[in-house]
């Protein structure tokens, strides 16, 4: 589970620093490089780790922390959370937090978050499919705390299996990807035990 204190979820990159980091002999060329190469291996490892990772939203998630809301597989907020990709009113297109939103919401509604800059809400980040659910700040961590506990309850194997074949299928034309979760599945059904719960309800 991804949280925060305070107001702020996540707000992104320091543009004072790297407004600052234009004074480098290469304009701060290399700094930003690795800043943002740095981002975007965050949030690949977060589609990458065998655990679903849930963000518990109350509060802005802008510019790459709305990218990081995008990258994690749940995201519960509460009703006071807001989201934006505002780089675009200074003059600095949200590029990288584009590859998560467009992977997460319709184009139309990727575009115009990332065109306006606008924030959204919380109920309207839900109609875009941006987060799973819109709480009562109050309940927001049990709620949380109970879809976590849901799924480490299930087999940690078939959940990993199965992430990592969600996000696999979805970069595969449609005949590859049923040729290619069937055999996940056949895989998925040679591992499990005679015993399992698959078996005895069949029985």
């Amino acid at each position: 589970v991804l949280a925060a204190a305070g107001k702020v979820f996540c707000a992104g990159h320091d543009l004072k620093e790297m407004t600052a980091r234009r004074a480098d002999a290469d304009r701060g060329k290399a700094f930003f490089e690795e800043t943002f190469s740095a981002c975007a291996a965050l949030m690949q490892a977060i589609v990458r780790h065998p655990r679903p990772v849930i963000a518990e939203v109350d509060g802005l998630a802008t510019a790459a922390g709305a990218q990081l809301v995008a990258s994690c597989d749940l995201a519960i907020a509460s009703h006071e959370a807001t989201f934006c990709t505002p780089g675009v009113n200074i003059g600095l297109f949200c590029s990288t937090p584009m590859v998560a939103l467009s992977r997460n919401v319709s184009r139309k509604q990727a575009m115009e978050m990332l065109l306006t800059g606008e924030t959204i809400d919380a109920a309207t980040a839900k109609e875009f499919g941006l987060i799973n659910r819109v709480v009562p700040r109050e309940y927001l961590n049990q709620i949380v705390t109970k879809y976590a506990q849901t799924i480490a309850a299930k087999s940690s194997l078939v959940v990993k299996t199965g992430k990592e074949a969600f996000y696999a299928q979805a970069e595969m034309g449609l005949a590859e990807a049923y040729a290619y979760t069937g055999r996940v599945m056949v895989d998925n059904m040679l591992a499990r035990s005679r015993s399992s719960t698959a078996m005895v309800m069949m029985e």
